[in-house]
């Protein structure tokens, strides 16, 4: 007697191949059968007859790391096909942190994160063991951050690291490794991460290495200086032998759609070489962050208060002034994109709630000032709580990125209350537009990039392909009829045909309706 059978659909196994007829047969939690089932008896059968069967969808790169403990508000991954998400990006994020930095990294990340009250950890360890006391959706790993470790080593401090305080940061890395993260991030646009060079890269990624694991960075610029700031991790995977992989890969700005193929190319000849290189890519020609990331470096010396107590003073605006008009050293998307493709998402409070979904020439206007300035006050009466979507390229740039090998799929989803709507529709956007509209992948293809690809990136080793023995995350769909409706006017608009949604077993997504099931589990590193 099985617990649950999936009969009669398409299956794709998750490495890419074509499509087979066959059953899935599901005994406590894992796939336990796989072939002709017709005549065996189970508590319950799903008929996926014309749909297509796959592995459940694993998010290389999400900002869940505090909301996934709420399942009400982080029910519409599963609905979207998402079992498992990779926490702690950016080099920005949660744990391990002291009572000294955890504060700062509180009023940091709340624009990113949200905001769940107290934190009742300190270490990794603290806090997967955290996650495991809550409800969670689906399955969560963590990669250890680099801002978090920088900062119990350095605090918010505005410059490199000395040789020491590099090796006392690879120490952290290496313990938040043996308490089970899988991987180490940074982000290098990011305070304090911005302030690291090179040479501290490759003490830290040491840390990671030992232990298997990957470097999930987010370059130092994605716009005009791309192809350097790929130089430099690369440099680091040569010099350390990391695992390399790429967050959210993209060329900004329209000036610079030259670059593409060149990023590419220089991705496929560090695998060429020997070096193991991924990335990840949301399907959308527009990205999401913090609005403070438009400020130059120097300003996030000493963290959030630092930066705004900065921002307040007539004679540093007009040095922001300025950088922003002339400035290419940094990642300065009001240089590269303007203001009227910078779009406000979401703000910490109701006094200025009316200005989500506004650009900031818009924002500009109806507050009868120029966007600099406008800028600047909304983040002093947010307190740097706010949130943007940045238009940065066209969908053919997209396809470019989105055919290569080595291309997983990524939502780099942001909560809030107009979001980008990746993190609506990410999944299903790939399966509906770029699959069946647009030919740009193979179904079997699309498939791969969101479960066996991301599945080896974290060295999953039974999940992200349909195998007996393997944890049952399945997803159900209907190829005809899949997509992902949340636009950029309306983000809040559901997927539509994930019929049924399974985490470790147990249906989570029932005829494309959450079913309040909170199955999750937290995937250590394999020690």
């Amino acid at each position: 007697m099985y617990d649950i059978v999936i009969r009669g659909g398409q299956v794709f196994d998750g490495t890419g191949n074509p499509w087979t007829r066959m059953d899935l047969g599901i005994v406590e939690g894992r796939i336990a059968r796989m072939g002709d089932l017709a005549d065996a008896e189970a508590v319950r059968v799903i008929d996926a007859s014309g749909l297509a069967v796959a592995p459940g969808f694993i998010d290389p790169h999400v900002h869940s790391d505090l909301l996934c403990t709420r399942p009400e508000i982080h029910q519409i991954k599963v609905l979207q096909g998402v079992t498992t998400e990779l926490l702690g990006q950016d080099g920005i994020s949660v744990a391990p942190v002291s009572e000294e930095t955890k504060p700062l990294w509180q009023s940091q990340l709340k624009g990113l994160n949200g905001d769940i009250g107290d934190w009742p950890w300190n270490s990794v360890q603290d806090y997967l063991t955290y996650l495991e006391t809550c409800r969670l959706n689906g399955n969560v790993a963590y990669l250890v951050p680099h801002g978090n470790v920088r900062t119990l080593v350095m605090g918010f401090a505005g410059r490199p690291a000395t040789p020491e305080e590099a090796s006392q940061m690879r120490e952290l890395v290496e313990i938040g490794m043996q308490q089970g993260a899988i991987g180490l991030s940074s982000g290098l646009i990011y305070p304090p991460n911005l302030y690291s060079t090179k040479d501290e890269l490759v003490e830290i990624c040491k840390g990671a290495a030992k232990y298997g694991g990957p470097f999930v960075v987010h370059i130092r610029n994605e716009s005009t200086h791309c192809l350097q700031a790929l130089d430099e991790v690369i440099d680091v995977a040569r010099r350390t032998g990391v695992r390399l992989h790429i967050s959210h890969f993209k060329v900004g700005g329209q000036v610079n759609r030259d670059k593409v193929l060149p990023a590419l190319e220089k991705l496929e000849a560090g695998r060429a070489e020997g070096l193991e290189i991924t990335y990840d890519q949301y399907p959308y020609a527009a990205g999401s962050t913090l609005l403070h990331s438009i400020l130059p470096p120097w300003m996030h010396h000493g963290g959030t208060v630092e930066m705004l107590r900065r921002l307040a003073q007539p004679e540093i605006q007009e040095e922001v002034r300025r950088a922003f008009q002339e400035d290419d050293s940094y990642e300065n998307w009001v240089l590269t994109c303007g203001w009227n493709n910078i779009v406000i998402t979401s703000v910490g409070s109701e006094k200025n709630r009316d200005l989500e979904g506004k650009t900031m020439a818009q924002v500009a206007e109806m507050r009868g000032t120029n966007p600099a300035d406008a800028a600047f006050r909304l983040l002093l009466e947010e307190q740097g709580n706010v949130t943007m979507l940045i238009h940065w390229g066209e969908e053919e740039r997209l396809i470019q990125a989105m055919r290569g090998p080595a291309q997983m799929v990524g939502s780099d989803s942001i909560f809030g209350n107009k979001p980008h709507p990746r993190l609506y529709g990410t999944f299903p956007h790939v399966l509906g537009h770029f699959v069946r509209e647009r030919g740009a992948l193979t179904l079997a293809e699309a498939i791969r990039k969101m479960t066996s690809a991301p599945a080896q990136l974290m060295r999953l080793k039974d999940r992200g392909l349909l195998r007996e023995g393997y944890a049952a995350d399945v997803v159900v769909f209907d190829p005809a009829t899949v997509a992902g409706p949340a636009t950029y006017e309306e983000p809040l608009r559901k997927p539509v045909g994930i019929r049924y949604v399974l985490v470790n077993g147990q249906v989570a997504v029932d005829e494309e309706t959450y079913t309040g099931v909170t199955a999750g589990q937290v995937l250590y590193r394999d020690r």
